[in-house]
């Protein structure tokens, strides 16, 4: 089916009629003139439309965000495709707004807010739901090119045999001036009349519409669709000269084609068909990231896409700060043979998942110190420009990098906050780790550290808002346990923030037995989060090999080596 709406879309551009093709001269009048009336694109439309409810409302809500004003319009039943598809070509042949009667739109309020003279009524199309002072001009649906050509005083395309199935992609390859007639198949089956018929109510009042202009182009729109594409708003795009991309998953950063999209077309507004987009300020904080065109390690900008039909992301990654062998294997090589490292570990996993693996460095911005050092906090914070080299070549070969905090007796908003240079680079994510966060009046190693949910929650929403600010990707956001007490009132969480992918990374170390225990006492009751596990090299009795590691259930989305 695939193939035969692709061929649909190529006969429509191969057989328009072109400037050596004999004009048609029956009854056509001449394209609109220079001074005709022309309909108006919105000059700052809202960033982001989201459409809701039947094709209907989504018809009169497509052509609110596009249309400030169109002396005509284009009416036809939201019950009859056919009618539809007609109605398509002439609206975009014209530059008008598609509308549709018999559903639960309110219609008249429409037409009388685009301050329309005139309304092409294809086929059963209700004209009753015109305003009084609205000219009616009839076409009957399945109308061939001619019909079109009378009724609309435009020069319309070839007729174009639509099959049942790609109505949808038919209408997305109509192109403003250069209109093919959508026909469907039993229409054009049909030896019936195809100059134009009756509306189902009222009486028609002229012949023709009246002479329009095209569209002056306005703000770069974008439509976006996933699901079910209702044929009235896509005509409604297509006749604002709007493109149309598939979002697979309702999320414009889901894969790379799709922020390459996004980014080539720089919209200033998107119209997103359906609600499974969400909210509009949401998604128009979506597009904002995709339009930047930067992508993640692995592709798109999501760090665990989770796309019907499309591979995932897994990471594997080593842990440690540069230049200290004591505080993991990071630290036991320059930066060169560190990058070299973390993709010979992340190697042998490709072949035990469908998911792409990323290997990905996390970092120990700030270690935990024995001393209280000259600000009192018992935490030595590694210069920016210390671990700048390590962060820009991991980037630059295409690995994550996960910024890890040991706060001692400050606060981990206050930390985050030093390495803002960092963060600001689309593939350094953060973590926290809560075993080295101390109350005013403990030291390191005579208990284990803790923190509230309120500063976990408030370090998440300061991370959240600089992504978002920055149009940044999503950034991965690590919370590191091995204890239930290390996090209190972990339930109280917020993992909300979409600028963020919070994973749980479950430390215990050991024997397996009891790292089996420790992984399933934390996932009890956890809140909705990705899971990350840890191997230690000396620690654990035995270390689990690749295999074995991703045995574990669920299997994890980020591994670490320390």
């Amino acid at each position: 089916m695939a193939a035969l709406v692709a061929a649909v879309a190529a006969l429509a551009a191969c057989t328009a009629g072109t400037p050596d093709a004999p004009a048609r001269t029956d009854a056509i009048r001449p394209s609109a003139s220079a001074t005709a009336a022309a309909a108006t694109l919105h000059p700052t439309p809202p960033p982001a439309t989201v459409t809701s409810g039947s094709d209907a409302v989504a018809a009169v809500q497509a052509s609110a965000a596009v249309f400030a004003s169109s002396p005509v319009v284009v009416l036809a039943d939201a019950a009859d495709v056919p009618a539809q598809l007609t109605a398509a070509s002439a609206a975009v042949a014209v530059g008008a707004p598609v509308l549709l009667t018999g559903a639960d739109a309110d219609v008249a309020a429409e037409i009388e807010r685009l301050g329309a003279g005139a309304a092409l009524v294809v086929g059963a199309a209700d004209a009753a739901a015109l305003p009084a002072e609205v000219d009616a001009v009839p076409l009957a649906p399945g109308a061939d090119a001619d019909a079109v050509a009378r009724a609309t005083g435009r020069t319309a395309g070839a007729d174009t045999v639509v099959p049942a199935g790609g109505e949808a992609a038919a209408v997305r390859a109509l192109t403003p001036g250069d209109v093919a007639v959508l026909r469907s198949e039993q229409a054009a089956s049909d030896d019936g009349p195809s100059a134009g018929t009756t509306p189902s109510a009222g009486t028609p009042s002229a012949a023709v519409l009246p002479a329009t202009a095209s569209p002056a182009p306005g703000p770069a729109v974008l439509g976006l669709v996933a699901g079910p594409q209702p044929l009235a708003a896509l005509a409604t795009l297509r006749a604002a000269g709007a493109g149309v991309v598939d979002v697979p998953g309702a999320d414009p950063r889901s894969t790379s084609a799709v922020v390459e999209q996004v980014a080539a077309a720089q919209p200033v507004a998107v119209v997103a068909l359906g609600d499974a987009f969400g909210p509009a300020d949401r998604l128009a904080a979506r597009v904002a990231s995709a339009r930047t065109g930067t992508q993640l390690p692995g592709g798109g900008q999501l760090v665990f896409p989770a796309i019907e039909g499309q591979p995932g992301k897994k990471y594997v990654a080593l842990y440690g700060t540069p230049g200290s062998s004591a505080l993991g294997v990071l630290g036991e090589q320059d930066v060169p043979a560190t990058l070299a490292r973390a993709e010979q570990h992340a190697a042998p996993y490709r072949g035990l998942t469908g998911d792409t693996v990323v290997p990905a460095v996390e970092i120990i911005a700030t270690v935990a110190s024995a001393g209280p050092g000259n600000d009192g906090d018992y935490s030595s914070e590694r210069p920016v420009e210390d671990l700048r080299p390590l962060v820009e070549a991991a980037g630059a070969a295409g690995m994550t990098v996960v910024l890890d905090l040991q706060p001692g007796r400050t606060d981990f908003v206050t930390q985050a906050q030093r390495y803002a240079d960092l963060l600001a680079l689309p593939h350094v994510g953060l973590a926290l780790d809560p075993e080295w966060r101390l109350a005013p009046d403990q030291v390191h190693l005579r208990q284990i550290g803790s923190v509230g949910a309120d500063e976990v929650n408030a370090t998440a929403a300061w991370l959240a808002q600089f992504t978002r600010e920055r149009g940044l990707p999503q950034k991965m956001f690590v919370l590191h346990q091995f204890s239930l007490r290390m996090i209190t009132e972990r339930e109280r969480i917020d993992t909300s923030h979409d600028e963020l992918a919070t994973v749980v990374h479950v430390d215990g170390q050991g024997g397996q037995a009891a790292k089996a225990g420790t992984w399933a006492a934390l996932r009890a009751g956890a809140p909705p989060v990705h899971w990350g596990w840890k191997n230690f090299y000396d620690e654990d009795q035995p270390m689990l090999d690749p295999v074995e590691t991703y045995q574990v259930q669920p299997v994890p989305d980020l591994v670490t080596y320390q």
